[in-house]
């Protein structure tokens, strides 16, 4: 279940930026925000009254609102938001910054990670291989005549990647009652209806007609709704809870290798001596990262699975973590 939720968000996130930047081509960014995580919020909240899962718990819910309000409306909305002016590449590059916010807001585990030579330097290394993989947009950005309005963006980017470590950090700390799907549903119900009052004040509704919204910006719209939220933010929100922050949060250095390779594979994007020597830097700067819980792992055994009454009972034990007990998420709910 770790590899396969591993994997989900690594592969699918990576695929967004591409995706976004397609869906806001036809639909106004704030508005595709508000659609792609209320739908996705109803779809998976529908799903868990099917299975008779208990859907209203007071302390859940707040927690819930905070989480949601945090990672996906700071953070994915910036994102969203700034893919109207920056190209996703150079969005790809400032959310790599995650992993550093992880370690420095992360206060309840500062001793342990500051004291991992190789969580540290797998840090460094990380974010020096993604400007090495966009070194060369970069150089050319503030040559441009809208460099001012670019700045802006990648400050306001800035923002966002802390808000969504702060909410991952949050969302560690503050475990809630009830199953994981439940609580990510909410997460996205809350934050699509928090999009709305924005989408009004930037009035994207006047002069919009969803008629002639090109196909390939609804078919964008669907793949983030049905991957890139109920799939990859229901495993990256699990996984919060089973691993550690600091190991969960090295998508940002895998997602933007994604990126590229979806540029060269469907934009037919040329990738220079430069781009792949920062491809190789960051996944060695994800095995530095990792190094000290593999090390961990061979000694001592920090997941145990044990099944109760059926797959949606199992429970995850982890007593190097605060949130030791949650309930397991099988493929069915969070894909």
């Amino acid at each position: 279940m770790v590899i396969i939720a591993f994997a989900t968000v690594y592969l699918v996130w990576g695929s967004t930026y591409f995706f976004i930047r397609m869906a806001i081509q036809g639909i106004p960014p704030l508005f595709m925000g508000a659609m792609r995580f209320f739908t996705a919020g109803i779809i998976m909240l529908t799903w868990c009254i099917i299975k008779g899962e208990k859907i209203f718990i007071r302390k859940s819910l707040i927690t819930s609102a905070i989480v949601g309000l945090l990672l996906l409306g700071g953070g994915n909305g910036v994102v969203i938001w700034v893919e109207q002016t920056l190209p996703s590449a150079m969005v790809a590059i400032l959310v790599s910054a995650a992993p550093i916010w992880f370690v420095l807001l992360d206060r309840q585990n500062w001793g342990i990670n500051f004291r991992s030579r190789s969580t540290v330097i797998g840090l460094i290394v990380g974010f020096i291989g993604v400007l090495l993989l966009f070194g060369e947009q970069l150089d050319g950005m503030f040559g441009s005549s809208n460099s001012g309005v670019k700045i802006f963006s990648m400050v306001l980017l800035i923002f966002g990647s802390i808000s969504w470590s702060a909410g991952s950090i949050y969302s560690k700390h503050h475990p809630s009652e009830g199953s994981a799907a439940v609580n990510v549903a909410w997460q996205m119900i809350i934050a699509g209806i928090v999009f709305l009052p924005g989408s009004l004040l930037n009035h994207e509704f006047s002069g919009l007609n969803l008629s002639n919204v090109p196909v390939q910006s609804w078919l964008a719209l669907v793949y983030l709704i049905l991957f890139g939220s109920i799939a990859a933010f229901s495993a990256y929100v699990w996984l919060l809870q089973v691993r550690p922050a600091t190991q969960v949060s090295t998508y940002a250095y895998v997602n933007p290798v994604i990126a590229v390779v979806l540029g060269v594979l469907f934009a037919r994007e040329h990738i220079s001596l430069m781009q792949i020597s920062g491809l190789v830097v960051i996944l060695v700067s994800v095995l530095l990262i990792n190094l000290s819980k593999y090390r961990k792992d061979k000694g001592t055994k920090d997941i145990v699975v044990k099944p109760e009454s059926g797959p949606s009972k199992e429970r995850i034990h982890q007593p190097h973590s605060e949130a030791t007990t949650n309930e397991l998420c099988i493929a069915a709910n969070v894909k």
